[in-house]
């Protein structure tokens, strides 16, 4: 018989958190484990792996939607490849804009950093130009992923 895991030794296995297999599961990433008499969850190998897969993923920067794609190609492997390439080239081409958007920050923090001359704080460049975007450069110099996602739509 297979080894059977509770949720906590597959979390110290895959390094995953409790919550975040809880998660999985509801989303489907991965199958629902199978019960003890007393409703304990337990998890076979393939819970392992298909978890250690989800967070490699996530390590690398691809969406749960993504991620999704990916599970769903997966579960055929003889079909063509070429899926799962688009997928990478997508996740790609997201890290590059990210890079590009977190270049032109870097060039606008360094600015405004060079534009400060010391003083108060009152009259300080920096907090002037936090204050007002039209002092920046440019117009978009969002972080991304890393900006405050209270400030989104």
């Amino acid at each position: 018989m297979a080894a059977k895991r509770t949720i906590g030794v597959l979390s110290r296995k895959t390094g995953v958190k409790v919550t975040t297999i809880r998660f999985y599961e509801q989303r489907g990433l991965i199958d629902d484990p199978g019960r003890t008499p007393s409703g304990q969850r337990v998890y076979g190998a393939d819970a392992v792996d298909r978890l250690n897969f989800v967070r490699h993923a996530r390590d690398l920067g691809f969406s749960m939607d993504a991620i999704e794609e990916l599970i769903a190609l997966q579960t055929r492997p003889s079909s063509d490849c070429a899926a799962v390439d688009a997928i990478a080239r997508r996740q790609l081409a997201a890290v590059r804009d990210r890079l590009n958007r977190l270049e032109t920050l870097e060039a606008e923090l360094k600015r405004m950093i060079a534009s400060c001359e010391g003083g108060s704080v009152g009259d300080c460049t920096v907090m002037e130009t936090l204050g007002d975007h039209r002092r920046c450069l440019t117009e978009d110099h969002e972080a991304g992923e890393t900006a405050n996602p209270a400030r989104k739509g």
